[in-house]
């Protein structure tokens, strides 16, 4: 136990706080905005606004994989959920205070509106629940299978390695997190189909992958900056 919170300890010090404050502010993001649906026009193409979001967690979590080992980049998952289920209690009392939002002054819908707002920024116990374990799962599948793919590649420079890390391990993880919380929450809560649940899984996937591709040039750059050696997973 000693040897652990030495290792937070040593994780928390380490770690660039821009790479920390980027991970806790992207994951209370995601979860927040993916209170809103996307309208993509297509019936089997279902995408929430956390997409905004989700693919800087997951590009964060390749940069600490490939710099500081999985068991850090885990452990900073873990510091990003809390801090968003920290803000989610924040949210849930403030929707709990007597007051009326500036958006709810619609003339004849303020009543309507304002609970509206306040369940939105609320939220509901079982998608809080729900989005948590799909994160943290999905978060040790992403940064175990990052470092894994290292290994096979037996080498840890150029952008080459870095984008066929990332790419891999996104796409598997991303799927696991869109399948984990729709089979937890959309199926049990909402009647989804099993094959409704894959496919919003799966083409989920497909777009936080495309985001990845498009800025993991960046995060190449960010990680080729970071002196330090891959830890030891």
């Amino acid at each position: 136990m000693k040897k652990l919170i030495s290792e937070f300890r040593s994780m928390l010090q380490t770690v660039p706080p821009l790479l920390v404050s980027l991970m806790i502010l992207s994951v209370v993001g995601m979860n927040l905005l993916a209170n809103k649906s996307i309208n993509t026009g297509v019936d089997w193409l279902a995408l929430d606004c956390g997409i905004l979001f989700s693919w800087l967690t997951f590009l964060t979590m390749d940069v600490l994989t490939q710099n500081y080992g999985p068991r850090a980049a885990t452990m900073l998952s873990f510091v990003a959920l809390g801090m968003n289920l920290l803000m989610a209690l924040i949210f849930f009392l403030a929707s709990r205070i007597s007051g009326v939002w500036g958006e709810s002054f619609v003339e004849g819908s303020e009543t309507v509106i304002n609970i509206a707002l306040d369940h939105t920024f609320g939220g509901t116990w079982f998608i809080i629940l729900g989005s948590s374990i799909a994160f943290i799962a999905s978060a040790v599948l992403n940064n175990f299978l990052n470092a894994w793919i290292g290994k096979l590649l037996q080498k840890n420079s150029g952008f080459g390695v870095f984008a066929a890390r990332a790419y891999v391990s996104t796409f598997v993880a991303q799927f696991a997190d869109n399948l984990i919380f729709a089979l937890l929450v959309s199926k049990l809560f909402f009647g989804w189909t099993l094959l409704q649940c894959l496919t919003c899984a799966l083409t989920g996937a497909c777009m936080e992958l495309l985001f990845e591709v498009v800025f993991s040039p960046a995060g190449y750059r960010i990680s080729r900056r970071l002196r330090l050696q891959p830890q030891a997973a």
